[in-house]
């Protein structure tokens, strides 16, 4: 049966409109399930159009500080694989945004690829962003994904050289994810100044949306990355609203809500 492919609908409706998509990064069950699950309702809300959900894993290499703590949060409050699934029901309940995890390879390996996928779509996801797994390595990955229709989203770095794009782009689905600073995830207080230059020579390589994340947090900001890309995504600045909100937890849904908000009014800016 031909399931509906929400990220190819949202992207091809903000093309219509003439404005980039906003990506919201979360990590599930941070701090604990029902906040969290509050925390998408808000997002959802308050103007996200996609959602991306970090999986707890307790070796997270490719995250700062802000996201280490969130997974760290959501594992001392019990969080397994299947408690993230149950998270993604939940928010179909209420909402058919596309949802992707934002994941690791061993913690899909270590379930068996097959099930995973399955699981996943199961639930109701849409996407795998699997950091560490390069395409070369993802014949096994994309050959699940495809049979369940979740798509595979490759990330594409400043110091990728223009040689690989096309290595990497040839088994990407849904959306591409340009990281537009090196090292690892995080505010930043201004971005990187080629940004423009880069997402062209991508774009000479595919025809895929082409989202670009990575320390963004503020309105000026995102209007700037919406000048050039199809989606804007940000996830330290709303991670750091639940760190903040620790002492008070049920205030965090209202507060990262305000956040979001604020944020995009930087796409109609």
């Amino acid at each position: 049966m031909e399931r509906i492919d929400r990220i190819a609908k949202l992207f091809s409706s903000c093309r219509e409109k003439g404005q980039a998509a906003f990506v919201s990064y979360v990590c599930a069950c941070d701090p604990n399930f029902d906040i969290s699950l509050e925390i998408c309702r808000s997002l959802i809300d308050r103007g996200a159009d996609l959602l991306e959900l970090g999986v707890p894993f307790s070796d997270p290499l490719a995250d700062g500080l802000t996201n280490q703590l969130a997974a760290q949060r959501a594992l001392e409050a019990g969080c397994k694989q299947d408690d993230v699934f149950r998270l993604v029901r939940e928010i179909r309940k209420f909402s058919e945004v596309p949802i992707v995890f934002y994941t690791y390879y061993n913690l899909i390996y270590s379930q068996g690829v097959d099930d995973y996928v399955r699981k996943a779509k199961e639930a109701g996801v849409d996407g795998l962003l699997t950091l560490d797994l390069p395409p070369e390595e993802a014949d096994e990955l994309i050959e699940a994904s495809d049979l369940q229709q979740i798509k595979n989203i490759f990330i594409i770095a400043p110091t990728t050289p223009e040689s690989r794009i096309p290595k990497i782009v040839a088994p990407a689905s849904g959306f591409l994810y340009y990281v537009s600073r090196e090292g690892v995830t995080g505010e930043r207080k201004d971005l990187a100044g080629d940004l423009g230059e880069r997402v062209k020579a991508i774009r000479a390589y595919t025809d895929l949306p082409l989202v670009v994340g990575f320390g963004i947090s503020s309105p000026e900001q995102v209007r700037e990355v919406a000048s050039h890309a199809d989606g804007v995504v940000v996830g330290s600045a709303l991670v750091n609203c639940v760190a903040k909100g620790l002492d008070k937890p049920s205030s965090i849904p209202e507060k990262i809500g305000d956040k979001v908000a604020e944020l995009c009014s930087g796409l109609s800016g």
